[in-house]
């Protein structure tokens, strides 16, 4: 290295060194660009090829839902428990501290770590159902709404029902002792976990379900057998302990480990079970769990209580309480303010001049009709008395399926949504505690009094009221020490309040960082060293995420502060709360949506500190990880609360990585649109028409001189060329017909065109195709791509024909792939004319017109991001339904990934988005297997071995008349 080098390194230090100790925090903790071989190799060994540290893999991991930031010196994906145990024995060899990360929604820092991170998520998804439902285990990286949606079937769910059950894991729900809106302390994770498989700091696993798991315990493990029958005799025989444990767990309480389990547990093995329960990944690594389900009521009635202050409603909650009411959520009025914002709010609250207000989310749910009538009808006494603030002042209560969705929807959204509402350059920090019912109006008049003397003027009170906890979130800007200091002194008056009316700091977000401190002045001196001790015994080494749930340290809830730069507009919205992973169809391959947005932020941060070393590296790194790898799908936005699509910004970061020659190349493309379709058409036949070895070896040889981003991968199951797109005419038109070009590159020959036409003829549906269709696109090629000039010459030719053809919008538009249906309603938008999918279309309009179909024994559907996007997955599933005996929904269903040509130019990303829902489908005895977009039929024919067709292609010859001969083309006659 250098002089210069030396020096450039040495400033970069200094600028780090002095941003470390003006903030109170340690965000580049540990250099990104170093490197510790020795312990790679060693994780390595204990989990072979499932070792990142590279700068990327590192900052991605650092950022979890909270405003902690501590950056790993490895992240590790183990396979399996048993290099789950490998890698607890080489922290152990190391002195390398080890921290379980799954879905990474925690606020409260319990999930980021400066030692190793070992990402749980990745291989740790089953789930398998018991006992009809009434058992479930499973592993630590399934969702809660995964869980639950394999529970559906069964009437039965998980007791535990977090707001953040999309993204949310198992593992996070055991290891913050999860609980949510309606389940209470009678069905949280500790009252309804049955059995667990725990692997222990020595690398010990036990199996706690089995008959002699105890006596195993003993045997394996007896210093900690013996240790805690110890602690459990100590607990019970101290009437202090027992009185404090009596008090705090009435209430969702996960403040500190779970010492309840002394009281309520004899066996060691049990009181260990439940201590690892709430223990944020300090005791044991849970790789399975098993829980006792709860009955799914179908029947519900919802309604959004809007009175006129904070005082009212708090007021108002123990008359609800006695009412019966299953969920009760509290909204103050900046809550409302943002619910406000959300186009499927109910019209009174978008309505509303909100000023002081308050509302109650309140909802009965029960098992029939008849009981629910009953509960309605019994708490409508109640809910006339109170002094609601819009119109309705009875039958407030709905159970109509979409007013509910969207009253929930503002409610799980809320934190998100308020969050990502924040100043730009602040952090949000959500707070969580619990109080007595009959505290909680103090509780709330005291906390507005103390957002006031400590300015924190934008704050919001909302959670579950039902229970006494609360939830409070504050934008703090973590980058001046006047307001650290602010934050510092906030949170002493807010301990101060809440120890003061009897409750506890936290209720349900788990300990993590934030609280550690504060352990000890809410439990006292006795039961806090209980705790120590439980710590000492289990994890001697102190080597499982140290620094969380107990720490001596009483400034540790400041230090690792994250702060959060402007950056774009894309990027500064975001929250980090990771809801967008799961349907991310790149986060098992490169990155996720949370991480590239965060890696856009460590790019920020390293130009802001001047450190170009690790600029470059980012940048570097970043192409593939995060631009190349995106399938830009819009999947993102569907879960996320305030509604980001990372696709514009990977759309944007293309566009600007495009060069003038490039972007006048795809321009010339767009106005002559129909010989690039014919001529790709013609390589693709050409290349069926040769040796396979051939092509391959063409397109290899191409990638590697002119990049794999540019020019696709050929193989050996691409279909030959389609035909050309014609026009048809007819005197009486119900409709436009825009037949995708996708189906002139992409054969068969006979495909989904000729289906439409066919069933719009068999139900006297006349339609028409422009004249000019051959050259016209949707515009999508374009736009994911960043091709803005191409884009646009395609829309000037687009708009005035389709203007036309539909008679100035009389006519709708119907388009046969639901990627091309999304791009051109995103092309007409604004023109006036209705662009409706080929599917829709045939389920409103055509399918009732039809003759009844001769249904096959089974099909297999796979919905698409465009189809989900669109809304249009009902009328998919009734289509199925008129096809088919039995209509099979892989549940573990996602975006295919092939996005356009994406899947030609990297078919790892297909491969790695399709693993899961490819090894459910070749698990069925299916008839058929049907999509409604050409390029993802053709990305699940590979990934699952099994031919997927357009639903119209199967919905033709089903609903075809045994005289009739194979479908023609263009029934409705040429021009």
């Amino acid at each position: 290295m250098s002089r210069t080098d030396r020096r450039g390194r040495r400033l970069i230090a200094a600028r780090r060194h002095a941003h470390d100790q003006s903030y109170g925090s340690s965000p580049l903790d540990g250099d990104p660009l170093s490197v510790d071989s020795r312990l790679v190799a060693a994780l390595d060994q204990a989990a072979p090829g499932r070792v990142a540290a590279r700068a990327s893999d590192r900052l991605a991991f650092a950022h979890d839902a909270s405003h902690y930031l501590l950056v790993p010196r490895a992240v590790v994906a183990p396979a399996d428990a048993d290099q789950v145990a490998a890698l607890l024995r080489t922290s152990a060899a190391t002195g390398v501290p080890l921290t379980f990360r799954s879905g990474g929604t925690s606020l409260s820092g319990q999930a980021t770590a400066g030692g190793v991170l070992v990402d749980t998520r990745r291989d740790f998804r089953a789930i398998e159902v018991l006992d009809d439902g009434a058992r479930v285990r499973v592993q630590p990286g399934a969702t809660v709404r995964a869980v639950n949606s394999r529970l559906a079937q069964y009437g039965r769910r998980l007791g535990p029902d977090p707001a953040s059950e999309s993204a949310c894991t198992i593992g996070g729900v055991v290891a913050n002792n999860s609980s949510g809106m309606s389940c209470g302390v009678e069905r949280n994770t500790y009252q309804t976990l049955e059995s667990a498989i725990l692997v222990l700091p020595s690398g010990t696993v036990v199996d706690t379900s089995a008959p002699d798991a105890d006596q195993r315990l003993r045997t394996l493990e007896p210093r900690i057998h013996a240790g805690l029958a110890r602690l459990r005799d100590r607990v019970r025989g101290n009437p202090a302990s027992m009185a404090t444990i009596r008090r705090l767990y009435t209430l969702k309480n996960t403040m500190g480990y779970s010492v309840n389990s002394f009281a309520d547990h004899l066996r060691p093995l049990d009181i260990l079970t439940h201590l690892v329960i709430g223990s944020e990944g300090t005791l044991a690594f849970v790789a399975e769990a098993t829980f006792r389900t709860v009955p799914a009521h179908p029947h519900a009635a919802t309604a959004l209580l809007v009175l006129p202050d904070l005082a009212v409603a708090t007021a108002a909650l123990p008359e609800l309480v006695a009412t019966g009411f299953t969920v009760i959520e509290l909204l103050d009025a900046t809550s409302l303010r943002v619910a406000q914002r959300d186009p499927s709010a109910p019209e009174q609250l978008r309505n509303l001049a909100v000023r002081g207000h308050a509302a109650l989310l309140v909802e009965h749910q029960q098992p029939t009709a008849e009981q629910l009538r009953e509960r309605v009808e019994d708490s409508d006494t109640v809910l006339s008395a109170l002094p609601l603030v819009t119109e309705q002042t009875r039958n407030v209560l709905s159970s109509d399926p979409r007013t509910r969705a969207a009253l929930w929807r503002i409610r799980k959204g809320l934190y998100a949504a308020v969050a990502g509402a924040r100043p730009s350059g602040t952090t949000a920090l959500l707070e969580d505690i619990a109080v007595l019912v009959d505290n909680l109006m103090a509780t709330c008049q005291e906390l507005n009094v103390l957002f006031g003397r400590h300015d924190y003027g934008d704050s919001v009170i909302f959670g579950h009221a039902r229970d006494g906890n609360i939830h409070f979130l504050l934008n703090e800007d973590f980058d001046r020490p006047e307001l650290v200091r602010r934050y510092l002194s906030f949170t002493e008056d807010m301990v101060d309040l809440v120890l003061g009316q009897g409750g506890t700091l936290k209720a349900e977000h788990g300990t993590g960082r934030i609280m550690a401190p504060f352990v000890r002045r809410q439990y006292g001196d006795e039961l806090y060293d209980v705790m120590r001790e439980v710590k000492r015994l289990i994890d001697p080494n102190g080597l499982l995420n140290p620094g969380t749930l107990l720490d001596e340290d009483p400034a540790a809830h400041i230090r690792h502060l994250k702060s959060t730069p402007t950056v774009e507009a894309e990027v500064d919205r975001c929250v980090e709360c990771g809801y967008c992973e799961p349907v991310c169809p790149s986060k098992d391959l490169t990155t996720s949506p949370r991480q590239r947005i965060v890696l856009r932020r460590e790019i920020a941060r390293a130009r802001t500190i001047g450190d170009f070393e690790l600029l470059r590296r980012l940048e570097r790194e970043y192409r593939y990880d995060a631009v190349e790898t995106c399938a830009v799908d819009g999947m993102c936005q569907t879960a996320c609360p305030v509604l980001i699509d990372t696709g514009d910004l990977t759309r944007r970061l293309r566009a600007e990585s495009r060069g003038p020659v490039e972007q006048a190349a795809w321009k010339v493309a767009a106005r002559h649109w129909d010989g690039g379709t014919r001529t790709a058409a013609a390589a693709l036949t050409a290349a069926r028409s040769v040796p396979a070895p051939l092509p391959r070896q063409v397109s290899a040889v191409a990638r590697a001189l002119l990049g794999a981003d540019d020019v696709p991968a050929w193989s050996a199951d691409l279909p030959r060329g389609g035909t050309r797109r014609r026009p048809g005419a007819t005197a009486a038109a119900q409709a436009v017909y825009f037949p995708s070009c996708v189906s002139t590159m992409f054969g068969p020959a006979t495909g989904v065109r000729d289906a439409f036409l066919a069933l719009c003829g068999r139900a006297g549906i006349p339609v028409r195709i422009p004249d000019e269709i051959a050259s016209l696109c949707c515009g999508t090629p374009w736009k994911s791509k960043g091709l803005n000039a191409g884009h646009a010459a395609m829309h000037a030719r687009v708009v005035p024909i389709l203007r036309r053809e539909s008679d100035n919008g009389a006519l709708c538009v119907v388009v046969d792939a639901a990627s091309c249906t999304e791009g051109l309603q995103q092309q007409l938008a604004n023109e006036g004319v209705r662009v409706v999918d080929a599917v829709d279309f045939v389920d409103g309009v055509v399918l009732p017109a039809l003759p009844a179909a001769r249904r096959i024994p089974s099909v297999v559907v796979h919905p698409t991001c465009s189809s989900t996007r669109l809304g249009l997955n009902p009328a998919l599933e009734r289509v199925a339904a008129a096809i088919a005996e039995d209509v099979l929904w892989p549940e573990e269903w996602s975006c295919c990934a092939f996005a356009g040509d994406r899947g030609l130019l990297h078919p790892e990303l297909t491969a790695s988005a399709t693993a899961a829902e490819a090894r459910a489908v070749r698990g069925y005895d299916a008839t058929a297997h049907v999509s409604l977009n050409r390029t993802c039929e053709l990305g699940m024919t590979r990934a699952t071995g099994r031919t997927y067709q357009h639903i119209l292609e199967v919905l033709e010859r089903v609903t075809r008349p045994r005289q009739d001969p194979p479908a023609r083309s263009h029934p409705t006659g040429q021009r």
